[in-house]
């Protein structure tokens, strides 16, 4: 074989690593569904267009009878000076000890749900997806405690998240949603 053909053969097997290091993310290394059911409060995300003019960003989880899970995002636009809401459902990844789902609020689309961080009681979670085009971190209450923000957004980093992208989230809602 030609030199130049071992030369392209190393590139692209170079292209392909960083490429599978890039969409690698590690997740904690086991969920209990049943404690991470609840109700969550958004305190810093990656903007995203379905979020445009949301405050007081929250996600319901429950577990259904057939094992998946019940999603239910809500939010208020500011801009329309309403509630908006959004239902799913998520799956389980097999072999990912509950750290990885899918998640589908309209077929056919699903999308990676990473469970990157959690305290042991469940107070926050950071959440994202392999791409690093998603970042949620999330908490029980309102605030959440600054120093596990502080923490999960180094860890963010660490992991290829540009977090200079994250914008907090307004949860000075006087107006109480409804739950589905």
């Amino acid at each position: 074989m030609k030199p130049i053909h071992y030369i392209t053969i190393m590139i692209v097997t170079a292209g392909l690593m960083l490429s599978a290091k890039k969409y690698d993310l590690p997740v904690v290394a086991e969920v209990t569904l049943d404690k991470y059911a609840g109700k969550w409060y958004e305190i810093t995300s990656f903007p995203q267009r379905f979020q445009k003019n949301c405050s007081c960003t929250e996600a319901n989880y429950s577990i259904k009878t057939n094992g998946k899970i019940k999603v239910y995002n809500s939010c208020f636009n500011t801009a329309k000076q309403k509630w908006e809401h959004a239902t799913g459902t998520a799956s389980v990844v097999k072999n990912s000890n509950n750290a990885r789902l899918k998640v589908q609020f309209f077929w056919p689309f699903k999308g990676d749900y990473y469970i990157i961080a959690l305290e042991k009681d469940y107070s926050h979670v950071m959440v994202g997806g392999p791409d690093r085009k998603y970042l949620w971190i999330l908490s029980r209450d309102k605030k959440g405690d600054p120093e596990v923000i502080d923490r999960y957004k180094k860890r963010a980093t660490e992991l290829g998240f540009d977090i200079s992208r994250l914008k907090s989230t307004d949860q000075n809602c006087d107006l109480s949603e409804p739950q589905k």
